[in-house]
């Protein structure tokens, strides 16, 4: 029996309405659950990256990916295990400031995580911790007991490690679309 484990997919497409939908039902039929997704602009002009956290295994995942790739607006798909990648996520914490003041704990924890506190006021402060889902759990465990009174967590951002960049791989499709047409 293959083994789970999680895989980020990067998926590079066109910015079209409709398209998130479409990439989420491919999903939802093999009955895999996404655990993060992160959009955004990519850095070449008319192209967005879709960044998707999936826990399965490697047979289930190169299903999805051929698959996502057939669809009509997307240019290219990629999958990666989380040694293949760098990544982050960020996560806003609120507690009260009254707890703040109360004792120099959630000081300390901010320097310990090597958090930042962004906003103070006089009901509440806002924290922010990037890192990995790990990291921004722990700290979040850490200031439970003091009350918080609110807590976000992005989806994951990730690049890849070196490789064959995006721009590459679209020249290629480019290329061998050309060659196709001549014949």
């Amino acid at each position: 029996m293959e083994k789970v484990e999680e895989f980020t997919v990067k998926v590079y497409s066109e910015n079209h309405i409709g398209l998130l939908n479409r990439l989420t039902i491919i999903f939802t039929r093999r009955k895999v659950n996404i655990e993060s997704l992160t959009t955004s602009e990519y850095h070449l002009p008319g192209v967005h990256s879709f960044t998707i956290v999936i826990n399965t295994t490697e047979s289930m995942i190169r299903k999805i990916t051929s698959q996502i790739q057939k669809l009509v607006d997307v240019m290219k798909t990629f999958y990666y295990r989380t040694d293949e990648i760098i990544y982050q996520e960020i996560a806003l914490y609120k507690v009260p400031t009254s707890a703040l003041l109360e004792s120099n704990e959630i000081e300390q924890l901010v320097r310990r995580y090597n958090a930042r506190i962004l906003e103070v006021t006089p009901e509440y402060t806002a924290i922010e911790k990037t890192g990995h889902k790990e990291d921004t759990q722990e700290l979040l465990e850490k200031l439970k007991p003091f009350k918080l009174l609110e807590f976000v967590r992005s989806g994951r951002v990730a690049i890849t490690k070196p490789m064959k960049e995006l721009r590459v791989h679209l020249q290629e499709l480019e290329e061998a679309t050309d060659y196709s047409n001549k014949y």
